[in-house]
């Protein structure tokens, strides 16, 4: 009997120690959490944990890529046509700012308006939405790309000669198929249909009643030209015709036959497609 009670009491130590064992490493895990606080009516509200601050872009910098990876030299040793459109920009922003190299920058640029279509399309308050580029890099972008435009315009020493509406497509596309806005030209011919200049008449909406021929035939009179052709852009990228188009061509046509100066056609450009009236039998 005696030994059957030291058991029982044997077990009940063993069970004691071990419930002992279990409360201390509680309160050592309990101990190694952070404190909390139990607020009671009345009580200030404790102050919220400090947030995480934004994760840290890094940036590689220009010389610390390899040489051959650098758009400079890339450009000299393989020639501009190796060059990627970010690389090229890169080259004409020259800098970056404290978060991004050059060609970040110019990435952050392409991306913001969708390509080198929409970096086109933008103007120097919208260049300087993208970090790291300033009043000076806008300008100096916007300047790029006006040169572009004019190396693909005629030129007074460059007269090239009109046989069809397709040669006047190839002329003033690349400079109005981007334009946000519709822009009226007119190309001055001479008598063997060269290209003598081309005219600036308005920019906007184009009205009937806005657009009088004194404007279009003024600069024709004065240049001496034989004939001209009309072009204008629609921003929409839809060549088609409108009625406004239409009663514009026609009072135009009126006019020069009054003055003697023929109006041969009235192109009409969108994104990459022309419409060329005369060939449509509108005018």
């Amino acid at each position: 009997m005696a030994r059957t009670k030291r058991k029982q009491t044997d077990a009940v130590v063993r069970e004691a120690a071990l419930a002992h064992a279990i409360v201390d490493e509680e309160f050592e895990e309990s101990s190694q959490k952070p404190p909390f606080t139990i607020v009671g009516p009345g009580d200030p509200m404790p102050e919220p944990a400090p947030s995480l601050p934004p994760p840290v872009r890094y940036s590689q910098r220009m010389y610390d890529l390899p040489a051959d990876e650098r758009p400079r030299e890339r450009l000299v040793k393989r020639g501009p046509g190796a060059c990627s459109a970010g690389e090229l920009l890169a080259i004409l922003l020259r800098t970056g700012d404290h978060k991004n190299s050059a060609i970040g920058v110019a990435d952050d640029l392409l991306k913001r308006f969708g390509g080198l279509r929409g970096l086109v399309q933008a103007n120097l308050e919208e260049y300087q939405q993208v970090d790291g580029v300033g009043p000076v890099k806008a300008i100096e972008i916007a300047a790029a790309i006006e040169l572009s435009k004019r190396l693909q315009v005629v030129s007074d020493e460059d007269k090239p000669t009109i046989r069809n509406p397709q040669d006047v497509a190839n002329l003033v596309m690349p400079e109005l198929r981007d334009e946000r806005v519709e822009h009226l030209r007119a190309l001055l011919l001479d008598t063997k249909n060269r290209v003598m200049r081309i005219a600036n008449i308005s920019t906007g909406t184009l009205d009937s009643s806005l657009v009088h021929p004194r404007e279009v035939f003024r600069q024709a009179i004065a240049a001496s030209a034989a004939a001209i052709i009309v072009v204008h852009n629609h921003p929409s990228g839809d060549p088609t015709p409108s009625e406004e188009d239409r009663r514009v061509t026609t009072r135009l046509v009126s006019a020069g036959s009054t003055i003697g100066i023929d109006v041969l056609d009235h192109i009409i450009i969108g994104l990459n497609r022309w419409v060329s009236m005369k060939e449509k039998g509108l005018m």
